[in-house]
């Protein structure tokens, strides 16, 4: 073998290593976005799902045709370890008809002497409810900028797809658990 053709094999060998790890770190990079894009189509690991007025009008109509099966919903609130808020549901349980809209309401009070902004992550156990446990309208979508001492309502419009029904998985489910945790917010806000 030639010096020449030795040298383009190495140069070869280096460009794709060099590939392989430039196409390595992108993919480091688009793991996240990734991971919660998957998690927000199948509900794993408790992400819920986003739903329209329309999608629970049609939710409605399939739970009338089903029949009337109830569920208990428990609703779970948290702060970050010192985010000076008291954050809790008004309600820590509720029974609701499989299909049919329904709202919770949670208190969030900003304990601290200046203004904080936070961001509520959530999550659903059992971990299969999440593919139906979908929530129309949320404060977890959006930042939320609490003034020192100010007290708010935060509601969540939610509903439980009828399509649970269906599923095996979802066959011993008495209880589901809607949890929220707020933190602060890192950076400039608007």
């Amino acid at each position: 073998m030639t010096g020449a053709s030795l040298s383009n094999r190495n140069s070869r060998t280096g460009m794709f290593a060099l590939l392989i790890a430039v196409a390595m770190l992108g993919m480091g990079y688009a793991a996240v976005p990734l991971y919660r894009l998957f998690c927000q189509v199948t509900g794993f690991a408790g992400t819920t799902q986003r739903a329209s007025d329309a999608d629970a009008a049609v939710a409605e109509r399939l739970a009338k045709s089903a029949g009337a099966k109830t569920i208990s919903i428990r609703f779970d609130a948290n702060v970050d370890r010192g985010m000076p808020w008291t954050f809790r549901p008004k309600q820590v349980t509720d029974r609701v008809q499989i299909g049919q809209r329904d709202m919770a309401v949670f208190e969030a009070r900003n304990d601290s002497s200046h203004p904080i902004t936070g961001s509520a992550t959530f999550n659903v156990e059992p971990e299969q409810a999440g593919a139906y446990f979908n929530k129309i309208q949320c404060f977890c979508f959006t930042e939320q900028t609490l003034q020192p001492g100010q007290e708010v309502d935060m509601p969540v419009l939610y509903y439980v797809d009828p399509k649970a029904l269906d599923d095996p998985n979802m066959k011993d489910v008495e209880q589901i658990t809607l949890s929220y945790t707020f933190h602060e917010a890192k950076g400039p806000t608007s």
